[in-house]
């Protein structure tokens, strides 16, 4: 449960980010930035690996780029469904959509799977060879 909650706050600090940095979305208040961060975990659970599925051949021929469109797409969906959330097109949403993922993995690295903050330290090793 821990972990969860942990996720809806990094997806909604990804939102909030993407509505500070990328011009064309915008965000009324707190609730509805809560309420697109669930939609958004929703619709990434449910609806992106149908999207993932459908658009598999254009995904190959452009080495996975399109991967950003599916994610925009993904962003735009969550417009759609909250009221107080809005994205002004496809390119915001790509941008957005680029933000909150750079958002989240960047602040997955300091979370377990299960919710537990990790504190990565400094590793030393003494006296081992490391060439065979």
């Amino acid at each position: 449960m821990r972990g969860f909650l942990f996720r809806i706050v990094i997806t909604a600090l990804g939102l909030w980010a993407a509505a500070t940095i990328v011009p064309g979305i915008t965000i009324a208040g707190w609730r509805s930035l809560v309420v697109a961060a669930l939609a958004l975990g929703i619709v990434n659970a449910i609806v992106r690996p149908v999207l993932l599925i459908l658009t598999f051949p254009i995904t190959v021929l452009t080495l996975g780029l399109f991967l950003l469109v599916v994610n925009g797409l993904s962003l735009e969906i969550v417009a759609w469904l909250v009221r107080g959330f809005s994205v002004a097109g496809l390119g915001a949403a790509i941008l957005g959509a680029l933000v909150v993922g750079l958002t989240s993995w960047f602040a997955s690295t300091f979370i377990s799977g299960s919710g537990r903050i990790v504190h990565v330290g400094k590793v030393e090793v003494h006296d081992r060879r490391l060439d065979g």
